[in-house]
């Protein structure tokens, strides 16, 4: 890489989003009307706002801006900075911490957001694709398709990913301190005792409700997609009731900081973040990963272009360049996660790639692993979210 790289801009993630992250129903985030100030916007998205239609990719030439909103530290540097150094747009990275605070922003903008890839789990992508915040790929322009692997291709929430493709996978665990926490963890149900004990007051649970309410129904041993009130007003006893009062703080990624600073006793983490904070940290002896029984969640997020993209010639060229080998291979070194290339297991292995057990996992691991599913439970859930952050004073 050129030692004078060009321009890589980083948005802090925003202080607030609208209100309407806190109150969103995953499954239906346009059956009402969303508030800003006090006044009641269009219940549907019009893409653009004033009706004009939203330009269409056709392989032409490239904008010279490219708009993306992500999860936090989610791109090699040297793959954002290649593609401006070979392509020409400048890239904008903007990062959120949860499904609803993309959703919340794409509703609320109607099309305007200015944002031209987004990242959505994939569970999402279905209402995201019902509700105009998607625009259709043009294929043409994405000829490296061809170097994804097929078992990551033609999910059930995106068939024929016409919308969407693969761009990371992976899990949900802890990571703890040894030299506070003596005994061996190994289920979710020891990630609450040791909260509620050895870690109270030093515990950071993920800024995310799939997460936090997902692992008490992990720990049980339950479907965590249930719509049972009984077990949800359970699940929201255990979690704002007994462990709130033990959270120190709510944190979506605690390998950038918590880890490496040693805040934090017990934290919950996607296993990308947690390689990344057992890479940083000078003492790596002292922390200990764990992938949880007896089950625990997969995610896959996925690239997306949002509708009414400004910069959609740009959007498909960056999507592209990542799935080439080699930015697939820097993409998934950077970010610790599986980014759904071929035969990148073996490749990783060979290339000394750190901690690759954080990033590849046994079909043994992979029976554990359960993915969400949207339902009519999903307003309680963020309520449970909202009431446990509440509770804990954050």
């Amino acid at each position: 890489m050129p030692e004078s790289r060009p321009p890589l801009k980083i948005l802090a993630p925003q202080e607030s989003i609208p209100m309407i992250a806190r109150e969103l129903s995953r499954r239906r985030f346009l059956g009402f009307a969303a508030l800003a100030g006090g006044t009641a916007v269009l219940a549907a998205c019009s893409p653009g706002g004033s009706g004009s239609p939203a330009p269409q990719a056709t392989g032409g030439e490239l904008e010279s801006s490219l708009s993306i909103y992500t999860w936090g530290d989610y791109d090699s540097p040297d793959v954002v900075s290649a593609f401006t150094s070979e392509l020409g747009p400048t890239v904008t990275l903007d990062s959120y911490s949860s499904n609803e605070e993309l959703i919340a922003k794409l509703v609320a903008a109607q099309g305007t957001s200015g944002f031209d890839i987004v990242v959505p789990t994939g569970v999402f992508v279905p209402q995201m694709i019902e509700n105009g915040l998607l625009t259709k790929f043009n294929k043409d322009l994405l000829p490296n398709l061809a170097n994804m692997d097929p078992a990551y291709l033609g999910r059930a929430w995106d068939p024929s990913n016409d919308y969407s493709v693969c761009k990371a996978w992976g899990t949900t665990g802890f990571v703890y301190d040894k030299t506070v926490i003596t005994r061996e963890l190994a289920t979710w149900a020891d990630f609450f005792d040791a909260a509620q004990n050895e870690a109270s007051g030093k515990t950071s649970m993920s800024d995310d409700p799939a997460g936090i309410i997902g692992a008490y129904f992990w720990a049980n041993d339950m479907d965590w997609n249930t719509e049972d009130p009984a077990e949800l007003d359970a699940c929201r006893a255990f979690l704002v009731d007994e462990i709130a009062p033990h959270i120190s703080a709510f944190d979506s990624y605690p390998g950038t900081n918590a880890i490496p600073q040693g805040t934090q006793v017990l934290m919950q983490a996607w296993n990308g973040d947690a390689r990344l904070g057992l890479m940083e940290t000078s003492e790596p002896e002292r922390w200990q990963w764990v992938l949880p029984g007896p089950i625990t969640e997969l995610w896959m997020d996925n690239w997306a272009i949002a509708e009414g993209a400004p910069n959609p010639e740009a959007a498909h060229a960056f999507i592209n360049f990542s799935m080439t080998p080699e930015n697939l291979a820097l993409n998934l070194d950077y970010i610790g996660y599986n980014v759904g290339g071929k035969d990148m297991e073996q490749a990783a292995v060979d290339a000394g790639i750190p901690l690759t057990d954080l990033i590849f996992f046994t079909p043994s691991q992979l029976d554990t692993m359960k993915e969400q599913e949207l339902n009519d439970s999903q307003t309680v859930r963020v309520e449970i979210w909202n009431e446990m952050k509440a509770a804990a004073g954050a």
